[in-house]
């Protein structure tokens, strides 16, 4: 069994089906961070909590849908993440001894029953129906579904919209990121030192895996999730060197083992003159900061498979450049092939395309394959705005390190994920507001998203939990919650139904296993290309449809109408 289990606690696509189904069965494990636990929630929840109880209430079964009002970011799609730990919050959900004696200090004038209700209370009466994470999604369509004992449930919207709101935002930041970078360009994200704190710097990492990212700088996240691991040196690794002279030891063993190079130093500085004297190099640069060169023939000697060099410590094409090639030559001597350079300041755009011709000189004066492709990777408060902006100008970028800009999306603070209770004993239930956006659709719903001819979805529907869903090839009416005017007749060519169930309680419903982070990366990509580019786009991008059933449109009016006070007038 241990060969079925992921770094995530997550089952292995291969496995069997009884194999599958032990593993299913087997205890999810908890939250990531060990913060996450029944009490990082409002402190009104447990006051409604006590209430409910108090009234007798606490049992009456409830329906609550997690949803979000508005696309982020100015864009018109948003990537659903956070599902998992979700899961193995409730999966986990109980009140210690030292949390009921918190709880009994805060609300003292509760009665003792209370605090035994909480003890012995658990999320095996609760039912958790969800869009997959790592899904392309739109406002108002549920992204949770919740059913259950009211004051259980109650209990698990705080925490259940932190775990989503800002995995969703982070997600899709980087997703946006990934579009206008480009399929061929490798992201990596390097904003721990950015991030809030070690949670959002982890959290942060994990997302923006899925939402497109290669790789992440964050260890404590490699460690965690798999994920893989980019990173080389910092300025202070340069500056640290004074002179060549602080290298003692100088040999290097060939790649394959063959031979030991003495004095590696001394192949560099040879390689060094070499270039100086080039003639497809002549005047490019003069003598170069020889600490600097220090500092990389030291790195080298240290990571030969991996020689990768920040060279704009000094100044980039006349010596972080040069010295660089010096390097990366006396390596080739040697077998080895150096990774490339990273540049954190100056024009971007100017110094890729400059480093690129330089390369591309080298290859062709001293005949050495592949020089000339050598990776640039660029750094320096990069965000959305400027990788379109470069790609604009044209550069000669491979690899772009993200930091600040991605994980604390900046451009937006927050997605505003809300809970929202739907029905509670089987009673569909509204939520009124002078802002239309912000009245809730009622009843337990199937949410449903239509496929059109070319293979792109064209809209997502709610339905009634009790209407017949829709079919491919039938032509069905889709209505715009609120506006009577928008509507629409589709005939769908494929219906993928949203929400499945991976939490079922203690019914017998089969559970969704939770995937391996590397699908839930996949899928999001996936879902990306199914949608149509001018729902993509950066600027005026087209709003994707979300709709809801003729009948669902009219009982939304038929209850709001119902609910809403009669004024009158004097």
């Amino acid at each position: 069994m241990a060969a079925l289990a992921s770094g995530n606690g997550t089952i292995d696509a291969a496995a069997t089906a009884e194999q599958r189904e032990t593993a299913r069965a087997a205890p999810i494990r908890s939250a990531t961070n060990p913060m996450v636990t029944p009490l990082l929630t409002d402190l009104y929840q447990f006051t409604m909590a006590y209430a409910y109880w108090k009234a007798g209430k606490h049992l009456e079964r409830a329906v609550f849908d997690l949803y979000f009002r508005k696309n982020p970011f100015g864009g018109e799609y948003t990537v659903f993440a956070g599902l998992e730990e979700c899961i193995r919050l409730i999966a986990n959900f109980h009140f210690k001894e030292e949390d009921i004696s918190f709880m009994r200090s805060v609300m003292p004038t509760c009665e003792d029953g209370f605090f035994e209700y909480l003890r012995e209370l658990d999320c095996s009466d609760v039912e958790v129906y969800a869009i997959p994470e790592g899904s392309v999604v739109f406002p108002k369509v549920p992204l949770i579904r919740v059913e259950g004992p009211v004051a259980v449930v109650q209990l698990l919207e705080t925490p259940f919209v932190n775990l989503v709101n800002y995995a969703s935002l982070v997600t899709t930041n980087a997703a946006r990121h990934r579009f206008v970078a480009g399929n061929t360009k490798n992201l990596l994200e390097f904003g721990l030192r950015r991030a809030q704190g070690p949670d959002g710097g982890i959290s942060a990492s994990k997302y923006c895996y899925i939402g497109g990212f290669d790789a992440t700088s964050n260890v404590a996240a490699g460690n965690l999730f798999g994920i893989p691991l980019r990173g080389t040196h910092s300025h202070a690794f340069v500056s640290s060197y004074m002179s060549p002279d602080e290298i003692v030891d100088k040999s290097l063993h060939s790649y394959d083992g063959s031979s030991t190079c003495m004095d590696f130093l001394s192949l560099v500085q040879t390689w060094l003159s070499k270039l100086q004297f080039s003639e497809s190099l002549h005047g490019v640069f003069g003598e170069t900061n020889q600490s600097e060169l220090a500092a990389f023939t030291s790195y080298a000697l240290a990571f030969p498979n991996n020689f990768l060099a920040l060279v704009d410590t000094y100044d980039v094409m006349r010596s972080g450049i040069p010295n660089f090639c010096a390097v990366a030559l006396a390596l080739n001597d040697l077998g080895y092939k150096a990774s490339g350079i990273r540049l954190d300041s100056g024009d971007l755009a100017y110094l890729s395309i400059e480093a690129r011709k330089f390369f591309q000189a080298i290859e062709k004066e001293f005949n050495v394959p592949g020089f000339g492709k050598m990776s640039i990777t660029a750094s320096n408060d990069l965000n959305e705005e400027t990788l379109d902006a470069l790609n604009k100008q044209g550069h000669e970028i491979d690899a772009f390190g993200i930091g600040t800009y991605l994980v604390t999306c900046y451009a937006q603070a927050a997605l505003g994920c809300v809970f929202k209770l739907v029905e509670i004993n089987k009673q569909p239930r509204i939520k009124l507001s002078e802002d239309v956006t912000k009245v809730s659709i009622p009843c337990k719903k199937q949410c449903f998203r239509l496929y059109g001819r070319e293979g792109y979805a064209l809209v997502d529907i709610m339905t009634g939990e009790n209407e017949t869903p829709p079919k491919v090839g039938e032509r069905i009416l889709c209505r715009h919650p609120f506006n009577e005017s928008k509507r629409a007749y589709v005939v769908p060519q494929r219906v993928e139904e949203l929400l499945k169930c991976y939490w079922p309680g203690s019914s017998n419903k089969p559970r969704e296993d939770l995937p391996l982070l590397k699908n839930i990366r996949d899928r999001c990509m996936q879902q990306l290309e199914q949608m149509r580019s001018d729902h993509m786009r950066r600027l005026n991008p087209t709003p994707y449809k979300v709709s809801v059933s003729g009948k669902l449109y009219d009982f939304i009016h038929f209850l709001w109408l119902s609910e809403a006070p009669v004024g009158e007038l004097q």
